[in-house]
């Protein structure tokens, strides 16, 4: 789009906005540089302080209230150590297998996994729920680490299906098994409070493999969710 002859900076493509609205998704890969790990993390959260405190600035805010000027390192922390560290491969959860002794060969299932994560395109909250399943093909892994490999699947700039294929496509990985199943209903903040400003609707995505594409399994599973 042009403005008095030259390529705006501020406006955007009217496909580029599209396709934020409609909330697509180009990759099943978080797009991510090649060079995305060259800066150490207290780099990059001094970059982001400075950056955010310019916005800060054009926005008009006075920076140099007490209440304010801490803003800009509190911000770049959180995106760099918390909301955003899924990004970051070293933060990646490691996983140890068990033998299954028990010989368990029914679905095991962690229903309700709080989800924290944040949309791509505007870069505002998404939030909800994840309910994993697998049936096990001779190994078992720890409870908590299925709560750890959606959180860290979470935190960063996502898109919902996306992020419930990357939990079941990490699930299949380090379970050894197809059958797993992933379900995720959340409320994207994008929705409510910009654009169409619906409170009440959210958005479920699910992943279905191995045995779960069997209606029979996949209708337990639904059973144990309520649904």
């Amino acid at each position: 789009m042009k403005q008095n002859g030259t390529s705006s900076n501020i406006l955007l493509d009217d496909q580029v906005e599209e396709a934020g609205d409609q909330h697509l998704l180009t990759s099943l890969e978080t797009p991510m540089r090649e060079d995305a790990f060259g800066l150490d993390d207290e780099l990059k959260a001094e970059l982001i302080a400075e950056h955010f405190r310019s916005i800060m600035g054009i926005l008009g805010l006075d920076l140099s209230d007490d209440s304010l000027k801490g803003t800009p390192a509190r911000v770049a922390k959180m995106y760099v150590q918390e909301i955003f560290s899924g990004l970051n491969p070293a933060n990646k959860p490691e996983v140890t297998l068990f033998d299954n002794k028990y010989r368990y060969s029914q679905m095991l299932v962690e229903k309700d996994i709080t989800v924290f994560s944040n949309c791509e395109h505007h870069f505002v909250p998404i939030y909800g729920k994840a309910h994993v399943a697998y049936i096990s093909s001779g190994k078992v892994i720890g409870l908590s680490k299925l709560n750890r490999i959606v959180q860290y699947y979470s935190r960063r700039p996502q898109v919902q299906e996306r992020l419930t294929v990357q939990i079941a496509n990490e699930l299949k990985q380090v379970l050894r098994t197809e059958d797993v199943a992933v379900l995720i209903d959340a409320k994207h903040m994008c929705v409510s409070m910009r654009g169409i400003e619906d409170h009440a609707s959210s958005t479920v995505t699910s992943f279905y493999g191995g045995r779960f594409e069997q209606e029979e399994t996949r209708s337990e599973f639904l059973k144990y969710l309520g649904l």
